[in-house]
């Protein structure tokens, strides 16, 4: 599966569902441990602690190939609930044939030679193991609205603003804060040598 940085629209009941390299599944991010995390299998609830050397892919971290961008993977699981009217898709093991237009379906535009058969076949056990699991539903696809200032219209300023600053807590997106941070460390200073002389 392809992998990108995506951190706009996030989708609440789906954002901590993980992949692990090497086992099969998924699971929910529980807490974080000293030298690792608690995780739970979205299927069974079970719950087990992993190490941090453990190889983990955020689902809300991966976008699949199209050939003029990279779509999130939760956006093409949206194309894929629609479809299916938010039941069971096509099974993993179906014949690559099958699989490559149950792919044209879900995203018409894919990159044909970038999304090999291998991540199509993830995205529909991926899909199912979510819709099984009671994480596919219209609810789960929808997108927090932009905040805007009142009596004002929204305007794509004030809502990356009020972005970067819900996201300013999370280490993807340190630049804004810093900013601040650091002009108000310079003025904290001329502050303090006023008041001692």
């Amino acid at each position: 599966m392809l992998i990108a940085e995506f951190t706009k629209n996030k989708i609440m009941l789906l954002e901590k569902i993980i992949s692990i390299s090497g086992k099969p599944g998924l699971f929910k991010l529980v807490s974080q441990l000293r030298n690792g995390f608690i995780i739970e299998d979205v299927t069974n609830k079970k719950k087990v602690s992993i190490g941090n050397s453990s190889q983990v892919s955020l689902l809300d971290n991966i976008a699949m190939f199209t050939f003029e961008k990279e779509v999130p993977l939760f956006e093409v699981f949206e194309n894929i609930a629609k479809n299916n009217d938010y039941k069971e898709t096509i099974s993993h093991k179906s014949s690559d044939a099958d699989l490559k237009e149950f792919m044209l379906t879900s995203l018409p535009n894919y990159d044909t030679e970038r999304v090999y058969a291998s991540d199509i076949k993830k995205l529909a056990q991926w899909y199912n193991i979510l819709q099984k699991a009671g994480y596919i539903t219209p609810e789960s696809f929808v997108k927090a609205e932009p905040e805007t200032l009142e009596g004002e219209p929204a305007t794509e300023e004030v809502s990356i603003e009020k972005e970067a600053k819900k996201a300013a807590p999370k280490a993807e997106k340190p630049a804004a804060p810093k900013v601040k941070a650091t002009s108000a460390a310079k003025s904290a200073p001329k502050s303090t040598h006023r008041k001692q002389g």
